[in-house]
């Protein structure tokens, strides 16, 4: 066993790894336990090399199902590309990358401050960097592990009926950044457990990686490009929260993926939101409540981070969207923070939004 890696190692555990296999000299083989929800994460975390007996619950055994790769400096990762998540902890393959804009607030900038402004709240000017982003497949066994931490549906589309206006989701679909990816290979034919698996990718041992597009996913990825393609990354970080937002544009709405992210080892707990919605019809609603999508989770050094989508409607084309969230420490205080202002577009040219999955 020597070299493996629980499989919910999670945050700690794969940030570890993150680090430590940058100068890797060989392979380090990564294992999963023979039952989902084997190993907790804290005891996972601190077993480098050997796990003993009495850290293993009576009845599981580790499997090994890869092995580790360097991860990329440069470059991006293929279609078909292996990985653990470094934050989440979840399996994954790579379908295809896209380039993202990401307007990261935690950059100084050597523009000049603006005034406030119902789009910007009193911020500096930021330039978007090109950054690497991949849509990728979930490994359904990972998934319940994940569901307090992540939602594995960030992937929605509005229906398209003329007397509904219904959400339908995708599971296990996510967007990773660049450096979230920790690559492996596998011998296994099929191995992430997911229904479109099969249906988007083949097996081909003569590829490095040797997973290739089928036509299925090379048309599914042409008909719902405009649905699925994330334009705009918005990253600030407030007191070591770090907030990351991805709007999409879904035709007559939005969609906006938030990742919250603890950079310290204080526990914190979110119990507020309050948002500013402006809509270039003039108007500018807020909104405030409890937590987000009915929870109110707690960030700390083993689960630093946690993840979700939500929606919003304006009655104009365009607007813009900014706010904070309230967070509180062990000693009851609390402090906000910032979430980066971002801009609600509706796209140049009218599309009408997809009905359904069609291959």
């Amino acid at each position: 066993m020597a070299g493996c890696v629980a499989r919910r190692a999670l945050a700690v555990g794969s940030r570890w790894w993150a680090r430590s296999l940058t100068g890797a000299r060989g392979p380090r083989p990564l294992c999963v336990a023979g039952g989902a929800g084997a190993f907790p994460p804290a005891a996972a975390a601190t077993t480098r090399r050997h796990l003993s007996s009495r850290n293993r619950p009576e009845g599981k055994v580790l499997e090994t199902v890869g092995v580790f790769e360097v991860p990329k400096q440069n470059g991006k990762y293929e279609t078909g590309q292996l990985f653990l998540h470094s934050v989440f902890g979840y399996r994954g393959v790579v379908l295809f990358p896209w380039q993202a804009r990401l307007y990261d607030r935690d950059v100084a900038s050597a523009a000049p401050e603006k005034a406030e402004n119902p789009a910007g709240h009193g911020s500096k000017e930021v330039k978007g960097k090109t950054h690497t982003y991949y849509q990728v497949l979930i490994d359904a066994r990972d998934c319940p592990h994940i569901s307090q931490r992540s939602q594995t549906e960030a992937v929605t589309f509005l229906a398209n009926h003329d007397d509904s206006r219904a959400l339908y989701a995708i599971p296990g679909l996510d967007y990773v950044s660049h450096e979230d990816i920790l690559p492996y290979t596998s011998t296994d034919q099929v191995p992430i457990q997911h229904e479109l698996f099969e249906r988007f990718l083949l097996y081909d041992q003569t590829k490095a990686p040797p997973f290739v597009a089928r036509e299925t996913l090379r048309a599914w990825q042409e008909k719902n490009h405009p649905w699925l393609e994330l334009s705009d990354v918005h990253r600030e970080t407030t007191e070591n929260i770090r907030v990351t937002v991805i709007p999409f544009y879904m035709g007559m709405r939005w969609r906006y993926c938030i990742r919250l992210e603890n950079l310290d080892s204080d526990v914190v707990q979110l119990r507020e939101r309050h948002w500013r919605i402006f809509s270039l019809s003039g108007t500018l609603e807020t909104v405030r409540g409890r937590g987000v999508v009915g929870r109110e989770p707690v960030l700390s050094k083993e689960q630093p981070a946690f993840q979700y989508s939500s929606h919003v409607s304006l009655q104009a084309s365009s607007g813009h969207m900014w706010g904070t969230f309230r967070f509180e420490r062990p000693d009851g205080s609390h402090f906000d923070v910032r979430i980066p202002p971002f801009s609600l577009e509706s796209n140049k040219d009218e599309k009408t939004p997809p009905s359904g999955l069609h291959w």
